[in-house]
């Protein structure tokens, strides 16, 4: 066999689909971090992206505002089938389970959540959330990325960060800590093919014009290719045994975020050195028949994330998690007239978990005073980021962020 040094870097970018074979660039500052932590079990987030841009105004509805009536017709949920939150909002009726949480004290519901001078193209705003920058891409790592990088700057554990599923979203994005990436974790094994796995392992054989590729390649960018196999090796061996021996409390459905989170549920109790997990619920784009495919969409979100944090309860993993589920915009206010709506702008997040201080936060948009027929933010959706960073995981949010935020009182003292 012959390999050449495209191929062996290839062969290590393998491991994450986010090969980490730059160096930090110049002038980057490695972030300290000052976690406060009061038990073993270290904390952990999971976020959950509602992709396609969910419809807020049908997910927590202002069900006593005119003005949702005169908009609505098709996609219209009627008073008397929501759950009602207070006397002017209530959540989608196939939401009881999350209204449970809610009454429980366990869910917060962050509204009105959006960023100024918003975008409707789907990879433009998923690209501001994702990096928690107007700039989007531009600005660089993606915010989860620099959070990591900050919090843990030593941690080269291959499980620090981990997306289950199929697109590994770019808050993820690190220069220095890649996440892995996998649909399931028993199947999860390091993708290097069995002759680049040899080579690594061997340190380079002769390449095409017949130098020893030993004396091509620097010893430093070897003995990293060799660790990359060593530790991607590790991390799936890992993953797919905890992911074997766990015995979950309650019966998931057959679905594939029920599923995804059953896995998450999995490796966070075996305790594989995760701190931040990702999963996608995807199916969003409503812009037609919104009233059915939303209301299963609703559906699937009540019979998953519910069950998994009754999964938790009780547990000391269960204790150190917290789950934030978000979308990259909201709809219009007014439906077309393809009973669905069209790409708009600020719409709910959803805080869930044991530590969480359940409620209502910030203001529900007004939907008299628009812009240009789209909903006005009234929370920057980087107070909820910033608030995970800075409370959750005790790091300064404003060194990762770039800017301050003000910060919600979510979690419980």
């Amino acid at each position: 066999m012959t390999l050449d040094r495209r191929q062996l870097l290839g062969a290590a970018g393998l491991l994450a689909g986010q090969a980490l074979l730059a160096p930090r660039a110049q002038g980057a500052v490695r972030l300290s971090a000052s976690p406060l932590f009061t038990s073993e079990v270290p904390r952990t987030l999971v976020l959950l992206q509602l992709a396609g841009g969910n419809d807020g105004l049908s997910t927590v509805v202002p069900y006593a505002d005119d003005a949702y009536g005169r908009a609505r017709r098709a996609t219209r949920i009627e008073t008397r089938d929501l759950l009602k939150l207070d006397d002017y909002r209530g959540l989608h009726p196939s939401l009881p389970r999350l209204k449970a949480l809610h009454d429980a004290g366990k869910l917060a519901i962050v509204e009105g959540a959006g960023y100024p001078t918003p975008i409707r193209s789907h990879f433009k705003s998923y690209e501001v959330w994702h990096t928690a920058d107007l700039r989007g891409r531009g600005a660089g790592e993606g915010w989860v990325g620099k959070l990591v990088g900050a919090a843990w700057p030593e941690n080269r554990d291959p499980n620090l960060v981990l997306h289950i599923g199929k697109n590994v979203p770019y808050s993820l994005y690190s220069l220095t800590h890649p996440a892995a990436s996998f649909a399931t974790p028993t199947g999860y094994k390091w993708a290097g093919d069995v002759a680049s796995r040899a080579a690594l392992e061997r340190g380079g054989e002769v390449c095409e014009h017949g130098e020893q590729e030993l004396e091509r390649e620097p010893a430093n960018n070897l003995e990293y290719l060799r660790k990359v196999l060593r530790d991607g090796q590790a991390s799936s061996e890992t993953i797919r045994k905890a992911a074997v021996r766990y015995r979950t409390k309650t019966a998931y459905p057959d679905d594939e975020l029920a599923q995804a989170l059953r896995d998450v549920a999995a490796l966070s109790v075996g305790q594989i050195g995760s701190r931040v997990f990702s999963v996608e619920l995807s199916g969003f784009d409503t812009h037609s028949d919104q009233k059915n495919r939303h209301d299963a969409l609703m559906a699937r979100l009540d019979a998953a994330l519910p069950t998994f944090l009754a999964d938790l309860a009780g547990t000391e993993a269960g204790r150190q998690t917290v789950v934030v589920a978000f979308s990259e915009f909201g709809r219009r206010v007014r439906e077309n007239g393809s009973g669905g709506t069209d790409h708009g702008v600020a719409g709910p997040m959803f805080v869930a978990g044991e530590a969480v201080r359940g409620g209502l936060y910030g203001k529900h948009p007004s939907l008299e005073n628009l812009d240009d027929g789209d909903l006005i933010h009234t929370t920057d959706f980087r107070s909820v980021y910033a608030t995970l960073i800075q409370s959750w995981f005790g790091v300064d949010a404003q060194r990762v962020l770039g800017a301050k935020y003000p910060l919600l009182p979510l979690f419980k003292a």
